[in-house]
């Protein structure tokens, strides 16, 4: 008899339930949905988690582009004449204010420019980060609308960084991870017109 029970309740387990069975008991099956939900948010969480800080480390260095740009422009426009010497040292002040996220890479051209007409100047030297002549002397170039005065006399700073994402696409090449973050400054001569470079 028992032989039989045994036997019987054998058949059973090893009969093959259809689909619709298989399903309905996975569905009263309710061990797992914790694990499997946490397997599912956990990878978005962290997608937002690094989405949101590399946005908090990119607003930050195109904040201080921007600051960088304008205090080497209004340093400049300061003085009564500049030389290469001077103009070789003025892009630690745009080292300090990029740190600690100062990138080697970086460009900065420093112009002195006499605005000649509406939208309008003429190129009186320039210099840049690497000491070279970036703009050819007596060159026309366009400025904004705001310098419409003729005969006066304006610093232009140009300062471009390369921002590498710290986080994202780690298997992208390095020019795929770089976003160039520019700004550029104008600041108008405080106390001579023209600022003369004297070796330029």
């Amino acid at each position: 008899m028992r032989s039989a029970v045994t036997q019987s309740a054998t058949q059973k387990l090893l009969r093959p339930r259809t689909l619709f069975g298989i399903l309905r008991s996975l569905r009263r099956d309710k061990g797992g949905v914790g694990a499997v939900e946490f397997a599912i948010v956990t990878p978005l969480l962290i997608i937002t988690y690094l989405g949101a800080f590399e946005l908090s480390v990119g607003f930050t260095v195109a904040s201080k582009t921007a600051r960088a740009a304008s205090a080497v422009a209004d340093v400049v426009a300061q003085q009564s004449g500049v030389n290469k010497a001077f103009l070789a040292n003025v892009p630690n002040i745009a080292k300090s204010i990029l740190a600690p996220y100062g990138n080697a890479n970086y460009t900065m051209k420093i112009t002195g420019i006499e605005v000649t007409g509406t939208n309008e100047g003429t190129v009186v030297w320039s210099r840049d980060q690497s000491g070279g002549t970036p703009y050819t002397a007596n060159s026309k170039i366009t400025l904004p609308g705001q310098f419409a005065v003729t005969k006066s006399f304006i610093i232009r700073t140009e300062l471009t960084v390369p921002h590498e994402l710290l986080l994202y696409a780690p298997s992208l090449q390095a020019t795929a991870k770089t976003i160039n973050l520019s700004k550029t400054a104008y600041f108008h001569a405080r106390q001579a017109q023209p600022i003369k470079c004297s070796d330029c």
